[in-house]
């Protein structure tokens, strides 16, 4: 089922948006589709309004980091979910670390509001055009992004722990 779904929403996306699907895949029996970031405002009104994908749920926004992606290591993955046939697809775009903006989907999702800004909060992704963009977990002083792996998990000076025991 996940790979007819994952055929139906490329074939309608790359119908709709030709040169802004970058990707279409299946990753741990979701549907992901890497797009263009200039698009995602316009990707996910249509995934929305559309009455075939009606995928009018977002369950998930968060941030992404891969340092050795270089000039795409910062991201945001959206996950929608359509309730009435409990389908579920990804969407994710990537940018690099100095140009680390996309637009808000707060149009269309209010519940983006809350998640844009924690997304903001902990690795700085600007949302353009959100209606009030700021650290809501982080206190305002803090310098630099938690969640950005630039940053060692444990101190450099232990030697009973290192980085690769937490994946990195």
């Amino acid at each position: 089922m996940e790979n007819q779904l994952l055929d139906l929403v490329n074939a309608k996306l790359t119908e709709k948006f030709p040169s802004d699907i970058y990707s279409a895949e299946m990753l741990y029996d979701y549907p992901v589709f890497t797009v263009n970031r200039d698009k995602v405002l316009e990707i996910v009104r249509f995934l929305y309004d559309d009455p075939e994908m009606s995928f009018q749920f977002l369950t998930t926004l968060c941030g992404l980091h891969f340092p050795d992606n270089k000039g795409k290591e910062i991201g945001v993955m959206y996950q929608l979910h359509n309730l009435p046939e409990n389908k579920r697809i990804r969407l994710k775009t990537f940018f690099g670390e100095k140009d680390c903006y996309v637009s808000t989907i707060t149009s269309v999702f209010k519940a983006a509001n809350w998640q844009e800004r924690e997304t903001y909060d902990f690795f700085g992704i600007e949302f353009k055009g959100h209606p009030n963009l700021k650290r809501i977990v982080n206190m305002d002083e803090l310098v630099g992004w938690p969640l950005r792996k630039e940053f060692p998990l444990e101190d450099p000076t232990r030697e009973d722990k290192n980085d690769a025991m937490f994946g990195r």
